[in-house]
């Protein structure tokens, strides 16, 4: 299963690293960003598009001409439009969810931002956000981009991921850990 998985992931990387470098020689980073979160937002809420992009019962042409309407309708950058086109002609649209998330980690990095992924019991107000990215600003030294999700399992506290580095404060997984001792005693 890992085997598709990082196949993609690297087709994305070398498409993404040439849109990125092209993006950046032309001087329009923040364009192709405006680009990237467009097509993020019609992957998600599109089931038609997912399926225009993953299913082989679509022909190349079929493939090409849809995503140029959706480019124009888009007012997607020749970039990007391009990159679309040429991944139809290949056969490598299935990628495009992945693309979109090398773009948003080459853009970040260029920003000099990070995402830390949090997970919470309940869902964080605007200001104990704002107070946790201060705080994971001053340890990490970029500023940091907060991907908020809730898990109600997690009975208190948080889980936070950012790059490879994961802190869990969770009562859960406070809890787990006294039950593993306990084990060990009796």
């Amino acid at each position: 299963m890992s085997e598709p998985a990082s196949i993609s992931s690297g087709i994305a990387a070398r498409y993404a690293s040439a849109v990125f470098d092209l993006a950046k020689e032309g001087k329009a980073i923040a364009k192709l960003e405006t680009n990237v979160d467009d097509l993020a937002a019609a992957l998600e809420s599109s089931a038609d598009l997912r399926d225009l992009i993953s299913s082989p019962v679509y022909s190349r042409d079929v493939q090409g001409g849809a995503v140029n309407a959706i480019s124009k309708k888009m007012k997607l950058q020749p970039i990007m439009a391009n990159t679309l086109s040429l991944m139809a002609t290949k056969r490598r649209l299935f990628v495009l969810p992945q693309l979109v998330a090398q773009l948003r980690a080459l853009i970040a990095e260029d920003k000099g931002e990070v995402t830390a992924e949090v997970t919470s019991a309940t869902a964080m107000t605007k200001a104990q956000s704002d107070k946790l990215a201060k705080t994971l600003k001053a340890n990490v030294g970029k500023d940091v981009i907060i991907k908020a999700t809730v898990d109600e399992s997690l009975i208190g506290g948080l889980v936070v991921k950012v790059g490879s580095k994961m802190i869990d404060t969770s009562i859960r997984s406070k809890l787990n850990s006294l039950q593993n001792a306990m084990k060990e005693v009796g």
